[in-house]
């Protein structure tokens, strides 16, 4: 029972060593398996490509442990399964579970892989010190963003490049696709031909209408708010910027003695 107590906490834990290792490796192993993935779209020699699979197996492997493991340290086990983290986890092994179908629906599955990083956001921001509310909100933005343009990317090349290899040659013609298409700015000079690839464009189309605006406008209205604030470092937590009248950190109620210094 302690054994599995200690393991779900290295598994969410960002504060103590062990637990930053274990996050970091695993977002680490995340990120080259989606570069596996990117890489395998361009021309590279066959014992390369037999390498990168062989490294891909490994950290699939990995993947398939992590999910054992969080399922035998989940308290509610039908909570765990259901839940979106879970349910991302098990897209991301699902090529391994599938592996006696057909293999061109299996490999649409392996860019959801990069889904994985939403765990890891919070980690992230700890990471690199964000401590700022905007800082926070535009490192979630950024990260939103690249996330949806990477999977629409990777599925548009998944099911163009058999049909429209001359259009999606590599993965970058891909991400090109799909920029253009959910900023709405449709060039034209791309088009897929395949019933799932005009399906994916609409839906890339939706996304960019419906999300964009949607995230740009939390971060105005956070850079609005900062606009009014000054700067009154917290003693205790650090955190830099407070509201003119403030007299208590907002983060952990720490009175506020210094005194405020104006925004230049």
């Amino acid at each position: 029972m302690l054994i599995r107590k200690q393991i779900a906490f290295y598994l969410s834990d960002i504060e103590t060593p062990v637990g930053r290792v274990i996050n970091l490796l695993l977002m680490g192993l995340i990120l080259l398996s989606s570069s596996i993935f990117v890489a395998e779209t361009y021309p590279i020699p066959h014992s390369v490509r037999q390498s990168l699979d062989v490294i891909d197996a490994g950290i699939l492997i990995i993947f398939i442990a992590e999910y054992i493991l969080r399922f035998w340290c989940a308290d509610s086990k039908v909570k765990f399964f259901f839940s979106p983290f879970s349910l991302i986890d098990l897209v991301a092994i699902l090529p391994f579970l599938l592996g006696v179908t057909n293999i061109r629906f299996i490999l649409i599955f392996r860019w959801f892989r990069i889904l994985r990083l939403i765990r890891f956001i919070q980690l992230k921001i700890f990471f690199f010190k964000i401590n700022t509310e905007d800082g926070v909100i535009f490192t979630r933005i950024l990260f939103t963003l690249f996330t949806i343009i990477f999977v629409y990317s990777g599925l548009i090349y998944q099911v163009e490049h058999r049909v429209n290899a001359k259009e999606f040659q590599t993965f970058l013609d891909a991400v090109y696709f799909s920029v253009v298409t959910m900023t709405t700015v449709g060039f034209g000079d791309v088009t897929p031909l395949s019933e799932i690839g005009r399906l994916l464009t609409v839906l890339m189309i939706l996304t960019g209408i419906a999300l964009i605006p949607w995230q740009l406008g939390d971060l105005i209205k956070q850079l609005i708010k900062t606009a009014n604030q000054i700067e009154m470092p917290c003693l205790s937590c650090g955190l830099p910027f407070h509201d003119k009248d403030a007299r208590f950190c907002k983060i952990c109620g720490t009175p506020l003695e210094n005194e405020p210094e104006e925004v230049t």
